[in-house]
């Protein structure tokens, strides 16, 4: 059994999308809805620090309350953005996956590719009718 997480938000097609790829993979992953069970500041912290990006690339701007929290402002920690994110959620950008191989913020969602630990998967179709194509590249 391969143990895959994904922190996922139903409302979202590409957090939508992931989660159907990852089963594709024939893997039924956890899923975290991180807006009903956030993360606490540690694990969040944890899971960027894993995708090796910086907190503010993790920081979700449209349909959040990211600009009337100006948080563009460049006076903000990484502590203090954290803070934010854990106190709203909807700043968490998504979907973040974690697998053996690694752990993403997979978008687009054919990202989750690069760290499925499977073997190259048969084309897949997004709900906008989309085909992805798996080039059986993987992370290592």
């Amino acid at each position: 059994m391969t143990d895959i997480t994904i922190y996922h938000n139903p409302d979202c097609g590409t957090s939508r999308n992931t989660l159907a790829l990852i089963r594709h993979s024939g893997v039924e992953p956890r899923v975290i809805e991180y807006l009903k069970t956030p993360p606490s500041k540690a694990q969040l912290k944890h899971l960027i620090d894993a995708m090796g990006v910086p907190v503010r690339d993790a920081i979700r701007q449209k349909g959040t309350p990211y600009a009337e929290l100006k948080l563009d402002d460049l006076k903000w920690s990484d502590d203090e953005l954290l803070d934010f994110m854990v106190a709203h959620p909807i700043l968490i950008n998504r979907p973040i996956v974690v697998t053996a191989l690694g752990t993403r913020l997979c978008r687009p969602s054919e990202a989750v590719l690069e760290i499925l630990p499977s073997q190259k998967l048969p084309p897949f179709t997004k709900e906008d009718g989309e085909r992805v194509v798996d080039d059986g590249v993987r992370r290592v």
